[in-house]
């Protein structure tokens, strides 16, 4: 049992910390950046993580729903910090973001497959950082000499060519929703999301000129309101983090469901767990097999090698 434990929900932070004798637990879940999505409720595994729908003023916007984290449950395993698309839990020991769950290889991490081939962006272009809905994507521009170019319009053409075009990305924060890719110019930006899935809306049970989800939805564009006054998806830049779900006045009009996660390489009954209630059994047992198959396969290669080696 912790010596001293305390739990502190400030405006911009909710954070939780175990004080023992020698070691220091903290986990910071940044409001800022929390949308207030599923993911961290279902990976849980203590079921500490809880999403309650916010009232809604009338006149006013949807909030997206408020995350809390029970302080008696939570043990700070890292589980929510790791599996969170959008970075916003941070769980320390002693201040040092190392967590057991992967340095033991009971866990894996998420896989944002983001790659960007700068000499495919125009030497003016700034759509990839002005597309980003969560501003994680800055452009800097810099001549010949190293030196930073401000105005590139004012260039001529020979001094444009020189020009190189530095793009970075906040990999940490990205929930790898595909809006920097589809806006940028063709084999600038390619990302793969790190969550797969379906979303669907029932247009008959979606009530008319209702805006709860597109209100707290954190991918711009990805739910808008048609002239019939219905909610449609773009689902090439959807996350199927929940968000929307989690604030829709009738449970039956919306229906998300994810079907894969992409991540590193692991063998663990606590990932297994996770993946069913992220996901579900069936989109679990699906990897389950995937994986028996590989591993089927490298015996195989393995053997075939060793057998030729012998010969």
């Amino acid at each position: 049992m912790p010596f001293k434990s305390q739990k502190k929900d400030a405006a911009d932070a909710l954070t939780l910390e175990w004080n023992l004798h020698v070691k220091n637990y903290k986990l910071t879940l940044d409001k800022n950046r929390c949308v207030g999505c599923e993911i961290c409720t279902f990976a849980c595994p203590k079921e500490a993580i809880k999403t309650e729908k916010q009232p809604k003023i009338q006149g006013e916007k949807a909030k997206k729903a408020k995350v809390d984290i029970d302080l008696a449950k939570c043990n700070f395993c890292g589980v929510c910090d790791v599996i969170c698309p959008y970075g916003a839990i941070k769980v320390t020991l002693n201040n040092n973001h190392d967590l057991a769950i992967l340095s033991k290889d009971s866990f894996p991490t998420l896989i944002r497959d983001i790659k960007v081939d700068t000499r495919q962006c125009e030497k003016e272009c700034v759509e990839c950082e002005n597309a980003c809905p969560l501003a994680l994507i800055k452009i800097s521009k810099t001549g010949f000499d190293g030196k930073p170019v401000e105005n590139v319009g004012a260039l001529s053409p020979t001094m444009k060519r020189r020009i190189q075009v530095n793009l970075n990305i906040d990999k940490d924060h990205c929930p790898t929703c595909r809006a920097c890719e589809l806006k940028c110019s063709p084999g600038a930006i390619k990302v793969k999301k790190a969550f797969e899935g379906t979303i669907k809306i029932n247009q008959e049970k979606c009530p008319e000129g209702c805006t709860d989800c597109l209100d707290v939805c954190p991918i711009t564009g990805t739910l808008t309101l048609g002239e019939d006054k219905k909610v449609h998806v773009n689902e090439a830049t959807c996350t199927y983090c929940g968000a929307c779900k989690n604030v829709c006045p009738v449970p039956e009009a919306l229906t998300l469901k994810r079907t894969k996660v992409h991540h590193t390489p692991i063998h663990s009954g606590t990932w297994n767990k996770t993946l069913e209630r992220v996901t579900s059994p069936a989109a679990a047992a699906k990897e389950y097999r995937t994986v028996a198959g590989e591993n089927r396969r490298n015996v195989v290669a393995k053997r075939f090698v060793l057998e030729e080696t012998v010969k």
